[in-house]
């Protein structure tokens, strides 16, 4: 799939400040438990065709933010990320799969230092040019993670049965990129 015209190719770069790299975890099983990592950065090298462009990114674990600080410290704790020991979390694309008006991002992620194949449902938002002159790119993408997976499997037993942290875990992604200068 060609890029439209108005699409330049090169490496763009992650504005964070408008972007931001969420999940949700069920909790108890009767709620939800939301957040976002506030350290992020990544690349988009983009490519004519869009099938041949590279994603990478890196998420500073320590960054964990769920609005709770007891929470956080706990998951920043070695029941969970352990960051003093796996500062950050990985993304390298392998693939874009064109499918329908989105596309399936493909590629490996690393966390605590296993390495899983993911595919991210990714929409692509549109370009705009910001009062500053820099041309932007939004793209949301989503997929559901099992933590255990990545060996994030600290839990407790309920009383009534269950656990209190679910094994999935949705991740949501508000991304904006920043072109390349010209």
């Amino acid at each position: 799939m060609a890029l439209p015209a108005t699409v330049t190719t090169g490496i763009w770069t992650l504005d964070p400040s408008h972007s931001e790299i969420g999940f949700t975890v069920r909790h108890a099983g009767i709620s939800k438990v939301r957040g976002q990592f506030t350290d992020a950065a990544a690349t988009l090298d983009l490519a004519e065709n869009v099938a041949d462009s590279k994603v990478s990114a890196s998420i500073k674990t320590a960054s964990f933010d769920s609005g709770d600080a007891n929470r956080d410290g706990h998951v920043r704790g070695e029941d969970f990320f352990d960051v003093e020991k796996f500062p950050e979390i990985s993304f390298v694309s392998n693939a874009i799969v064109p499918k329908g008006d989105a596309y399936e991002l493909q590629g490996d992620l690393t966390i605590k230092g296993i390495t899983r194949p993911v595919a991210l449902e990714t929409e692509f938002n549109g370009v705009a040019v910001d009062p500053f002159g820099n041309t932007r790119a939004g793209l949301t993408a989503e997929t559901t993670i099992s933590r255990k997976d990545f060996g994030l499997t600290w839990n407790a037993v309920l009383e009534a049965g269950g656990v209190l942290v679910s094994d999935k875990v949705a991740i949501n992604l508000e991304l904006a990129f920043i072109a390349p200068a010209a």
